[in-house]
């Protein structure tokens, strides 16, 4: 079987496999330890957990080194699945390779700062640490894009904000609204 017939079968699976109603989150882990397979990845799956709570359905992750190929990996999610909600964990702290929200930041139509906002408020509650996030979030072409830190507890605490927000956030990114809450 060839590569290409192999990524077409890979991508039918991938498409049979979503319902075409349901709103998609997408994961980026961004970690350089993670990519190289010396630490497992363990945020993905919170934020799995977290999309089923709110009937959204979680793809499986990219997983990415620090650094550069955020771009990349936002841009081929936008272009070949155009999901919801892309959430990046990692990349938002202050070394030299963390960089996901210089790649976002640019990329974005419109920003949503209020969230990260939120989600380091919720954090602070916790720990001082949550102060260090400089992640970004906003909307590029129809799909919301979230940065959040890369440790566990950290995305947990975040998606425990974004689970309040993403039903109504992503209603109204797609323009779907009850003509009660027009104003």
């Amino acid at each position: 079987m060839s590569d290409d017939t192999a990524q077409d079968d890979t991508a039918q699976q991938v498409q049979q496999h979503y319902d075409a109603d349901a709103r998609v989150i997408a994961p980026v882990i961004v970690s350089t330890r993670a990519a190289t397979g010396e630490r497992e990845d363990l945020s993905a799956p919170i934020i799995e957990e977290f999309a089923h709570e709110i009937g959204f359905i979680c793809r499986p992750p990219v997983i990415i080194p620090d650094g550069e190929g955020v771009l990349a990996a936002l841009s081929e999610l936008l272009v070949q699945v155009a999901p919801a909600v892309i959430i990046t964990s990692g990349g938002t702290g202050l070394t030299p390779d963390d960089l996901t929200p210089e790649f976002t930041k640019p990329m974005l139509d419109k920003e949503i700062p209020g969230i990260v906002e939120a989600v380091r408020a919720h954090g602070r509650d916790r720990t001082p640490l949550a102060a260090l996030n400089r992640g970004v979030a906003g909307v590029k072409e129809g799909t919301v894009i979230v940065n959040l830190p890369g440790s566990p507890t950290a995305v947990r605490y975040g998606m425990e904000v974004l689970v309040e927000l993403l039903p109504e956030l992503c209603d109204q990114v797609a323009d779907i609204r009850s003509s009660d809450s027009w104003g």
